[in-house]
């Protein structure tokens, strides 16, 4: 493990970023021209360890896949093209991978093994093989298929009717494209709306999903066509620099072709209730994915309650907003997001452990976290504990800390934003 010692207590950030590629949509750009038919040509595919992940296990499933950088040229040839792989599929530290990969595997009338890294062998797996198997597929881990590795014999499936315990674009996703493979009409019921990547990503592909209010409704044996799709900036990478935008003093950002889609624009709205100068600048509002860009300024910030059916739209950004929290007059309460304590780390424990070494006052819930600002913050060592989101709110807080910040374990970071130092040091002045 490295450690690096971060930039401190900056006077100003300025200047305009290209966010890489969204990850969501990148993952399922992949999955997506794999099982279709013919050839897709994917832009702006962000080259992060997850996405890369991905990859590497269609490619062992027999597809096709030429990288350049963030171009990618897939040859799909369908679901009956993809073939049984010769060793195990190794998913890394990419929970997008394993889940929907699932979903891609139960229909397929072969046997594979999916394993991943340490953290990905503590991710429970039970919300999507219990499903799965009541569709038909033979399916088993450790702990009777609750951990990796995973083992599918996939074959015919039928069509289910299921309601998701909880709100998880993962699960749905998974049994989504189940579905596509399915003998009749797969119904799922979401218990809040959750980023539809996935629906709008099959759409693209010339197929046919339908929701009304929260259940989701898709037929088998539908044919994909390959597709050319350009991936917006993730949103969820945007967050970190929306933050230090609003926080570090005398700071103005501007943050290119940033995906838009409404199932993801929670930060935004959290932003905007603390009272932020943000401005929206629309560019792209097509059927697809919607983009813009995005201002972010120095701002004056007030606590708020983030709850409920907000809590899906951020989830991946709340260890960044309990550092915004920490910025803003008086007190934030996060509560609902249970889900946080199955990321790649228990991120709830994770960001208040790591923030009241830097000096916040902070403290774990049940189900979320309580924040009380404004707060100064000060230098020590800090860890990003394997998570690439709690590494990158970590050295965004480094900004605002008197002293010396030391992150531990900062190539976790590669996961999502291979150049997010680069970028974050071309906003110091």
């Amino acid at each position: 493990m490295t450690s690096l010692k971060l930039a401190t207590n900056k006077k100003s950030l300025t200047g305009e970023l290209t966010i890489p590629g969204d990850k969501s949509i990148s993952h399922r750009s992949v999955m997506f021209g794999s099982i279709a038919h013919g050839e897709t040509r994917v832009t702006n595919f962000l080259p992060g360890d997850d996405c890369l992940s991905t990859i590497s296990c269609f490619r062992k499933l027999g597809v096709t896949i030429e990288e350049n950088g963030g171009e990618l040229r897939i040859l799909g040839q369908g679901f009956e093209g993809l073939t049984e792989p010769d060793g195990v599929l190794d998913v890394g530290n990419s929970g997008t991978t394993i889940r929907l990969l699932m979903g891609i595997l139960a229909g397929r009338p072969f046997f594979s093994t999916l394993v991943g890294d340490e953290s990905i062998a503590k991710r429970p797996m039970t919300r999507v093989t219990g499903p799965l198997s009541k569709m038909g597929t033979a399916v088993d881990g450790r702990k009777n298929g609750a951990f990796t590795p995973i083992s599918i014999r996939g074959g015919k499936l039928n069509a289910i009717h299921y309601e998701l315990p909880v709100a998880s674009a993962q699960v749905k996703s998974a049994l989504i494209l189940a579905g596509l493979q399915a003998e009749g009409e797969t119904t799922i019921l979401e218990p809040a709306d959750t980023r539809d990547h996935t629906e709008r990503m099959i759409r693209k592909f010339g197929g046919k999903i339908f929701k009304e209010g929260q259940t989701i409704r898709v037929e088998g044996g539908q044919r994909l066509s390959a597709a050319s799709v350009n991936v917006p900036g993730d949103i969820s990478s945007a967050a970190f620099f929306l933050v230090a935008g609003a926080v570090v003093p005398n700071s103005e950002i501007v943050l290119k072709n940033v995906g838009l889609n409404p199932t993801r624009t929670g930060i935004i709205e959290v932003l905007k209730n603390m009272g932020a100068e943000l401005e929206i600048i629309q560019t792209e509002d097509d059927s697809f994915e919607p983009a813009g860009d995005l201002v972010i300024r120095t701002s004056s910030l007030n606590g708020t309650v983030i709850e409920g059916e907000l809590i899906p739209k951020l989830i991946d950004e709340i260890p960044v907003i309990a550092l915004l929290a920490t910025q803003a007059e008086g007190q934030t309460i996060i509560k609902d997001a249970e889900e946080l304590k199955v990321k790649e780390t228990n991120r709830i424990d994770t960001v208040v452990h790591e923030l009241k070494k830097l000096g916040a006052d902070i403290e774990a819930t049940e189900d979320g976290m309580i924040i009380h600002g404004r707060t100064k913050l000060h230098g020590g060592v800090v860890s990003s504990h394997g998570d690439h989101r709690i590494g990158m709110m970590l050295a965004i807080a480094s900004l605002l800390c008197e002293g010396e910040v030391t992150l531990d374990n900062p190539e976790a970071i590669a996961v999502s934003y291979p150049n997010f130092f680069t970028h974050l040091e071309s906003l110091i002045h």
